[in-house]
């Protein structure tokens, strides 16, 4: 029957079970998880995340061997690493093109959610924990970034950490505490050390095992976004539309790892560097704190909200500010808020409004490129659309989810850019977009003539 638990009682592996669950969570996590039939392509990027998630574990393993977190010797470490260890060039290029390939299959990942409604009732849960993996990912990135000690990880850290210098009352004592000194040294590189090999790897790997547990608890969603557990079942109380993971999706997975790892295998021996996108040039020089690069930029996956926080200007503040006067009359008039929220909301608004014109504009250009990340925490409660998939959305939802697309990747090449008042422009409308996106999409996700939704998931052998 389906839930008996079935135990080994013969050999080494019955021997393991009576004291440790093995062939139990095998079966409640692999064999007999059902999934749904229908997924596609999409939904690889999952286990490649786990996969790169590995592959950074094992090959930073290595690196720590030879790196010496001295801010006298961790240059030449490094150098040591690429030319004398054997095949330390190769793992110190694992290493680097994991970094940018893990945000490339996490970005994929998180759109798959986004197009599928994938953070949707029951799983609110299970995308809040992928979003606090996303925020680990990047303080380990940034960590790990300073640790070459060269001259773009030097400058760059010194950038975004006089960053937090701009929050009022607590900024500058906040800044001088995470660097450990006045300036990026010796001690900013050794607790940036222990943070990016010991603190935040045992809270990612914590994250990744709760939002593991978490999907499997309330299932897989699909392209149809419909719930195969509220569908038919077969005598055995399995659903008809689920087939188990293993050996089936395992195997499928299988695909996905194969073609990831031959473009993997691409970059690290014929271009680790992707032109100095995954590799900046800048950072084969020795970090020097008396000469300053001419454009200093964070590596191409900070690039959208490096863009952001640039774009927030005195001048443009009067234009957020007139955004928000204009949001608390719409929410005053026309909104659907009941109760004290009709005059709370808008109150807060206008709050918003004069503290824009009170508040340097430093300040708001940090919290733009903190809450762009912050606000997808509330992509759940944000998104009131009465179905799940972009499949059954209108039409013109589509076109929307692509100028959003759009506008984060021309975000991502303006922040890699130095900056000039047309680039200014352009990623001042980029901020309006990606922000207007989410703040608006309890009005816009609710509009339109929706496609009416299978009660069974719509599948095709192929």
């Amino acid at each position: 029957m389906a839930g008996e638990k079935t135990v080994e009682t013969t050999g080494l592996l019955g021997w393991i079970d009576r004291r440790f669950p093995a062939s139990k969570l095998f079966k409640e996590h692999m064999s007999e998880y059902y999934a749904p039939k229908n997924f596609n392509f999409w939904y690889f990027f999952g286990s490649l995340a786990l996969l790169v998630l590995v592959i950074q574990i094992v090959t930073g393993i290595f690196l720590v061997m030879n790196y010496k977190p001295d801010g006298n010797l961790a240059f030449e470490s490094v150098e040591f690493i690429m030319r004398e260890v054997p095949w330390g060039w190769l793992i110190r290029y694992m290493h680097s093109t994991g970094a940018s390939m893990f945000f490339v299959v996490v970005y994929l990942h998180m759109l798959r959610g986004l197009f599928y409604g994938s953070y949707r009732k029951p799983r609110e849960l299970v995308w809040i924990f992928g979003m606090a993996i996303f925020l680990c990912l990047m303080g380990e990135a940034f960590m790990g970034y300073l640790l070459p000690w060269g001259q773009m990880s030097y400058w760059g850290a010194q950038v975004i950490v006089n960053l937090f210098s701009a929050i009022p009352f607590i900024g500058p004592e906040l800044s001088l505490w995470i660097r450990g000194d006045y300036v990026v040294s010796d001690a900013t590189l050794n607790r940036f050390f222990a943070f990016h090999v010991i603190a935040i790897p045992l809270v990612l790997i914590g994250l990744v095992v709760a939002h593991i547990i978490a999907l499997h608890e309330v299932g897989s969603n699909n392209p149809d976004g419909v719930e195969i557990k509220d569908g038919p079942k077969d005598s055995k109380g399995r659903p008809i539309d689920g087939i188990p993971f293993h050996p089936f999706y395992s195997v499928h997975d299988l695909v996905g790892v194969a073609g990831f790892l031959i473009v993997f295998a691409a970059i690290v021996f014929f271009a680790p560097e992707m032109g100095g996108y995954f590799l900046e040039f800048n950072n084969f020089i020795p970090a020097d704190s008396l000469k300053t690069p001419p454009h200093i930029a964070p590596v191409w996956y900070f690039t959208p909200f490096y863009s952001m926080l640039r774009a927030i200007t005195a001048d443009f503040t009067w234009v957020l500010a007139a955004a928000a006067v204009l949001g608390a009359v719409a929410m005053f008039l026309r909104g659907n808020l009941r109760g004290i929220w009709r005059i709370v909301v808008p109150v807060i608004l206008l709050v918003v409004a004069v503290l824009l014109r009170v508040i340097d504009a430093k300040f708001w250009g940090v919290v733009a490129m903190g809450g762009s990340v912050v606000i997808l925490f509330f992509l759940p409660w944000l998104d009131h659309s009465p179905v799940r998939s972009i499949r059954y959305r209108p039409t013109w939802h589509k076109y929307l989810y692509g100028i959003f697309i759009v506008t984060f990747l021309v975000l991502g090449y303006l922040g890699t850019q130095p900056p000039s008042p047309v680039f200014n422009l352009m990623s001042q409308i980029g901020t309006l977009i990606y922000l207007g996106f989410f703040l608006l999409m309890p009005v816009w996700s609710r509009l339109g003539t929706f496609k009416p939704v299978p009660e069974r998931i719509t599948f095709s052998a192929h």
